[in-house]
């Protein structure tokens, strides 16, 4: 009876066994299999390449305005707002169609732009005007035109939703914008040519890149003061080519990486130090970068050879190279419901 009486438990479990694997072989059957995919913007081309993640190949080629440079995502990933540069609009894309939907009133030579956590208000740097011009996307209405510096370029908006900033080329000035009373309320002197902006996470860090004055300033939000400055030295590459110019942040708020231009190298920071730990070699003209959804790919546009360099995180290294249309400079990767086979 106690033969038996084992006999029977063991049955029991390995039934029980086979059920929990059966229901969770179910479970992965049934639930949407995810990818990600990028698009890169091609400057000179007046096109977008899509990039699967996956196969690492471009799928499709899109034809947009003339001149596109920054791109950035819906924050439900539903829709791509591009800077049409030439054409002195910004497009809005659906991306279940790749048709463009709408333009939106940009002021001229829009460059970069940012969009508020509201998802509705977009704030866009105009280059040739020396302004900001704000755009609320759902109704198109132009809601503010701000006084920035000589040659706006870059523009961020803090993750808390209360701070805009524009960087002025020419003036070398960071620009702080309340986005309540979409007013300029200060600015801060950085170095020369300063291109992009980037909050960390908790909104209380910007990062501010500048070209031609070949350093990265961090800045307190709250006192608007730099608290540091990061320089850049790569054996064998002359200090006229180290061009800091995209940046991006980690989410779990280890990393900084930093495109050096025509350095072709990013710069890896160590947040904690604000020390240069590595340089990744990339490809010609590094500009702009994006992750994908889970952090472990960081992908560059270089300008130059005109591909797209995909660093693997965990390696620090470039792992593939995928060519793209002429001069790419923005980048951006969508999650999207993979197909079944």
């Amino acid at each position: 009876m106690k033969t038996n009486t084992i006999s029977g438990m063991q049955n029991s479990r390995f039934f029980s066994r086979r059920l929990k694997l059966s229901m969770a072989s179910m479970l992965l059957v049934t639930q949407p299999l995810l990818a990600d995919v990028a698009y890169v913007s091609n400057e000179k081309d007046d096109t977008l390449s899509v990039i699967d993640l996956d196969t690492y190949e471009v799928t499709a080629t899109l034809n947009v305005g003339q001149r596109p440079r920054g791109i950035i995502l819906s924050k439900d990933q539903s829709k791509l707002y591009i800077c049409a540069s030439d054409s002195d609009t910004v497009q809005v894309m659906d991306l279940a169609t790749h048709q463009i939907i709408k333009e939106l009133p940009s002021g001229e030579d829009p460059e970069q732009f940012a969009l508020h956590p509201n998802n509705r208000h977009l704030y866009i740097s105009n280059e040739d005007d020396a302004l900001a011009t704000v755009v609320d996307t759902e109704t198109n209405e132009v809601l503010a035109q701000i006084d920035v510096g000589v040659e706006p370029e870059g523009m961020a908006v803090s993750p808390d939703g209360k701070i805009a900033v524009n960087t002025s080329e020419t003036t070398n000035m960071v620009h702080w914008i309340d986005t309540e009373s979409m007013q300029l309320v200060d600015n801060t002197l950085v170095d020369q040519r300063p291109r992009h902006a980037e909050f960390s996470k908790d909104s209380k860090v910007l990062w501010v890149s500048s070209e031609i004055g070949a350093t990265v300033s961090v800045i307190d939000v709250a006192t608007r003061q730099i608290s540091h400055k990061i320089d850049f030295k790569i054996r064998g590459v002359h200090p006229d080519k180290v061009q800091p110019v995209g940046i991006k942040l980690s989410d779990d708020g280890q990393y900084a990486f930093v495109a050096l231009g025509p350095a072709n190298h990013v710069a890896v920071i160590d947040t904690a130090t604000y020390e240069v730990i590595d340089y990744i070699l990339v490809g010609r003209r590094v500009w702009h970068m994006a992750f994908n959804a889970d952090q472990s790919l960081l992908l560059t546009t270089n300008g130059i050879s005109g591909d797209v360099s995909i660093i693997d995180i965990a390696k620090m290294k470039a792992i593939k190279s995928v060519k793209v249309g002429r001069y790419p400079w923005g980048v951006v990767v969508k999650t999207t419901e993979a197909k079944t086979k």
